[in-house]
C-alpha cells in the first residue's frame, strides 16, 4: 500500500495503458501486430530521449521549450555532416554537439544571467527555428549517402540498437537520481533553490547542467530520428516541445519542480504517443488526438497542483 501511496501518479497512468490496450485487445486485435509496436516505438523513442532531459530540467524547477528548435537545428546538421562524408555514428556525435551548445546557451543564460527559463527558451526557439528556416531557405537536406540510412543496419538490426540504447538511458537516469549526489542535487534545487544553496549544493551548476544535458540528449533524438529517413525536413520537431512536456506532467512530474520519476515519464511517453494510433484502430478521426492529448494533460496538472496544495 505505501508503493501504491508513493507512486499514485504512475499507478494511474500505467492502469489507463492497460485500460486502453484492454479496449484495443477486445476490438482491434491488429494494433498488436509486431510491425505496429515497432513503428511506434521508432516513432516514440526520440520522444523518450528527449523526454528524459525535460525531466531533469523539471525536477530543478526550470522549462525548455526550445527543444523543438534544437531537434530540427541538429537533425539538418546532422544530414550536412553525412552529405561531407561523415560516418552516421561520426554524423550523429555531431548532432549532440550541436545540442550540447544550444542546451549550454540555455542552462547560462537561466542559470548564470538570470533570464527566467521560459523567456530564455522562448528566444532560443525562435532564433533557432527562424534561423535554420534563413540558412535552408525551407529545403530539406536530400541526397543523403547509404551507409547513413539506419546507419547501414537492417530494419531489425537497427530497432534492436536503439531498444538497447534506449533502455541504457533509462536505467542510467534513474539509477543517477536516485543513487547519485548529482541526482538528489536536482531534486533539492527543483523543491528550494535557497534551501539548497544554504546546504552547499551549486545550484546555479545545477541547473546550467541540465539544460546542457537536456541538449545533448535532443541531439542524440535527432540522430536517431534522422537516420530513419531518406530526407531530413528544415521544419522538424514542430511541436515537439509541448509533447515533451506533457509526457513529463503526465508522468508525475510536477510541473514546479522538486518531484518526479523516470518510470512515470516512461509511462507518459507510452501513454501519449499512442493515442493517436489507438483511435486510428479504433476507427476514431485522428483528429481527436489532439483533443484527447490535452484532456489528459489537463487532468494531470490539475492533479498535480491538488496535490502541491495538499502538501
Amino acid at each position: 500500500m505505501n508503493l501504491i501511496r508513493t507512486y499514485n501518479r504512475e499507478v494511474g497512468v500505467a492502469a489507463t495503458i492497460a485500460l486502453l490496450n484492454l479496449v484495443l485487445l477486445i476490438t482491434a486485435r491488429g494494433y498488436f501486430s509486431r510491425e505496429n509496436f515497432a513503428d511506434l516505438f521508432l516513432a516514440n523513442a526520440p520522444v523518450l530521449v528527449i523526454s528524459l532531459g525535460m525531466l531533469l530540467v523539471i525536477l530543478a524547477g526550470q522549462i525548455d521549450i526550445s527543444v523543438g528548435s534544437m531537434f530540427a537545428v541538429c537533425s539538418v546538421i546532422a544530414g550536412i555532416a553525412a552529405k561531407q562524408g561523415l560516418s552516421g555514428l561520426e554524423s550523429g556525435l555531431v548532432a549532440c554537439l550541436a545540442g550540447t551548445a544550444c542546451g549550454a546557451i540555455n542552462g547560462g543564460l537561466t542559470a548564470y544571467l538570470r533570464v527566467p527559463s521560459i523567456v530564455a527558451t522562448l528566444a532560443t526557439m525562435i532564433v533557432l527555428r527562424d534561423g535554420l528556416r534563413w540558412m535552408t531557405q525551407g529545403s530539406w537536406v536530400g541526397d543523403l549517402p547509404p551507409g547513413f540510412q539506419l546507419l547501414g543496419l537492417t530494419p531489425g538490426e537497427f530497432t534492436a540498437t536503439i531498444f538497447g540504447l534506449v533502455a541504457v538511458l533509462l536505467v542510467m537516469a534513474a539509477a543517477g537520481l536516485r543513487y547519485l549526489r548529482p541526482g538528489r542535487a536536482i531534486f533539492a534545487t527543483g523543491s528550494s533553490e535557497d534551501a539548497a544553496g544554504l546546504v552547499g549544493i551549486k545550484t546555479k551548476r545545477v541547473v546550467f547542467s541540465v539544460f546542457t544535458l537536456t541538449g545533448v540528449l535532443t541531439g542524440l533524438a535527432a540522430a536517431m530520428n534522422a537516420v530513419r529517413f531518406h530526407q531530413i525536413p528544415s521544419n522538424a520537431g514542430l511541436g515537439l516541445e509541448m509533447k515533451v512536456i506533457a509526457a513529463v506532467v503526465v508522468g508525475g512530474a510536477a510541473i514546479t519542480g522538486g518531484s518526479g520519476t523516470v518510470v512515470g515519464t516512461l509511462l507518459g511517453v507510452i501513454l501519449l504517443g499512442s493515442i493517436g494510433t489507438s483511435l486510428t484502430f479504433l476507427g476514431i478521426s485522428a483528429y481527436w488526438e489532439k483533443s484527447v492529448q490535452g484532456a489528459i494533460i489537463l487532468i494531470a496538472v490539475a492533479i498535480s497542483l491538488a496535490g502541491r496544495n495538499r502538501d
